[in-house]
């Protein structure tokens, strides 16, 4: 089994450069099968190069590969060999990147990882082509495993993506519905954010040939985990910086999108609740004093204590089903090490 190193000082994500570097050159080559005009806009929404394809020396910082991580070391909890399960992490990274190109072009949003948008460099029809391609390609990737496990793999993955599209769809549908209830918002995040981590973990533990019930509790632990990310994931996108997250902090508010803490808000009594209704329920576009006093109405309504209690219920629900798994010592601690970081990111 591959030797997991050493924490890696001041860190946010410990103990992750073995997965960038077991990842990295098969992901590269599940991008480079893609068609030309996909393999491009691929490339340059990973950072790996110019819109025009010239290869960048020195990439912008791209995220963690979180997700690729969770599959990896799922397989080393249930005592299998991260390399049996490399598959499914370039299978569900290439997931995400499908999913963050579609949402871009759904909500439009101009900037991602720092960088203008893949859509607003290319046009739409270039970055949705580009999402299909590399949905295909990770299907692909899960259905070459070996044949004992390709199957369940591929049922895996299958399934997350229906929750996933549900989920997305569920989000698109709260922009224009008159109320939003926390448990609606919850069941939303857990198809949208949930489903994808869920399948990461599960994928982990299927490819290394782990029975059924270890496999659930890596679902479960990873559908908790996604659900408290995308908590900590609103909250960053009300009170973050552009600057550490890459994306627009206030276009959430500016959409009038029904994030958790906007949701949790709404329900509220108090004045600050009421003004919030009144703000969100205006004809017209929201102005930066809008957004300013949007921010202000939420936490003063109570909707970002709500989000920061609701990420911690998820987490602990998350280490739970983690320890149904049977995980082995080290890999739990990692495990739970990188749970923590995820729900405690910088603004």
């Amino acid at each position: 089994m591959s030797q997991i190193t050493g924490p890696v000082p001041g860190a946010v994500f410990p103990r992750l450069g073995w997965v960038e570097e077991m990842l990295a050159p098969a992901l590269r080559e599940a991008v480079a099968a893609l068609p030309g005009t996909e393999r491009r806009v691929a490339g340059y929404h990973r950072g790996w190069c110019e819109a025009d394809g010239t290869p960048l020396l020195s990439a912008p910082s791209r995220g963690k590969t979180v997700r690729p991580a969770l599959t990896l070391l799922s397989a080393i909890a249930v005592g299998g060999e991260p390399h049996s399960a490399l598959p499914g992490a370039v299978a569900v990274e290439l997931v995400h990147d499908f999913t963050l190109l579609h949402d871009d072009v759904i909500d439009g949003d101009t900037l991602r990882r720092h960088r203008p948008a893949s859509w607003t460099v290319f046009g739409t029809p270039s970055a949705v082509l580009t999402g299909d391609a590399l949905l295909a390609a990770a299907m692909r990737a899960v259905a070459e495993t070996p044949a004992q496990v390709a199957a369940a793999a591929v049922r895996e993955l299958v399934g997350a993506l229906l929750d996933l599209v549900q989920g997305q769809s569920l989000d698109v549908a709260f922009e224009d519905a008159c109320e939003v209830t926390v448990p609606q918002y919850l069941a939303m995040a857990e198809g949208k954010t949930g489903s994808l981590m869920g399948c990461a973990c599960a994928l982990g533990g299927v490819l290394a040939g782990a029975d059924s019930e270890r496999v659930d509790g890596l679902r479960e632990f990873g559908r908790r985990l996604g659900v408290a990310f995308q908590c900590a994931d609103d909250l960053l996108g009300i009170w973050g910086r552009s600057t550490r997250s890459g994306k627009p902090v206030g276009a959430d508010l500016a959409a009038r999108k029904k994030s958790l803490p906007v949701v949790a808000a709404l329900a509220g009594t108090d004045p600050a609740a009421e003004h919030l209704r009144s703000l969100y329920g205006s004809s017209g576009p929201l102005d930066e004093q809008d957004v300013a006093l949007a921010r202000e109405l939420v936490e003063k309504a109570g909707g970002r204590q709500a989000a920061e209690d609701e990420a911690r219920r998820q987490m602990s629900g998350a280490l739970r089903a983690l320890s149904c798994a049977q995980p082995t010592a080290d890999a739990y601690q990692q495990l739970q090490e990188i749970a923590r970081a995820m729900i405690r990111r910088e603004s």
